[in-house]
């Protein structure tokens, strides 16, 4: 038998493919499937009645410890964005002491200094914009190679760098949790019923900007 996906011999996309995050919620529904599986269990006897019962009140409890994992997630991200903020703050303030910074990177910053805290779209969007913020400051730095010997500077931005490393590390235990939700709420039969009757909706991992994904593809060195 030959194989199903020949690297050697199958078409290939020269172009290649880019990949996206889908914005959409899909919720949980199950059947009258499921339906006639619970009263079949009613009807085999009240044993097997009420072990499923018992079993559907774990998941729910499972579920909604799950939930709140993922909240916990959600607000590492947070209190890293917001530290995050205050050390830009602070890089800004020094910069401006040693060179005409542009004023509306010290507006921009102070706007988002009361935190990042919301839902995964404020979020998203907070997250992106403090990106911008820390380019535009990146570049400020880059531009006067003399900055560099300032420790106070130099420490400020090697604290902005490390932030933007946990905070990567922290959309990735984010995205991991989301994506065990969006799995468990459709193991059927326990935790898919449970999840449809309480209403439960995938989630949205974090998914990154069309201004990022274009600088990526740019040319750094």
């Amino acid at each position: 038998m030959a194989n199903e996906l020949d690297e050697t011999k199958d078409p290939v996309n020269s172009a290649g493919r880019d990949v996206a995050v889908i914005e959409k919620q899909l919720p949980v529904k199950t059947g009258v499937g499921s339906v006639i599986f619970e009263v079949l269990l009613w009807i085999l006897g009240i044993i097997p009645g009420i072990v499923f019962l018992f079993m559907k009140i774990k998941a729910g409890n499972y579920l909604s410890q799950l939930q709140q994992k993922i909240q916990h997630d959600a607000s590492q991200i947070d209190n890293y964005l917001e530290q995050r903020v205050v050390i830009l703050q602070n890089c800004a303030r020094l910069l401006d002491k040693a060179i005409d910074l542009d004023k509306t990177t010290m507006t921009q910053i102070a706007a988002y200094r009361s935190g990042a805290s919301g839902n995964d779209d404020v979020r998203n969007d907070i997250a992106q914009k403090i990106d911008n913020v820390g380019r535009s400051i990146n570049v400020a730095f880059e531009n006067y190679p003399d900055l560099k010997a300032h420790a106070e500077i130099a420490d400020a931005m090697q604290q902005n760098a490390y932030l933007q490393k946990e905070i990567t590390a922290a959309r990735e235990v984010y995205n991991d949790t989301v994506n065990v939700w969006n799995r468990d709420i459709y193991a059927w039969p326990t935790k898919m019923i449970v999840a449809s009757k309480r209403g439960y909706t995938t989630r949205i991992p974090f998914s990154t900007s069309a201004e990022v994904k274009e600088q990526a593809r740019g040319v750094f060195f």
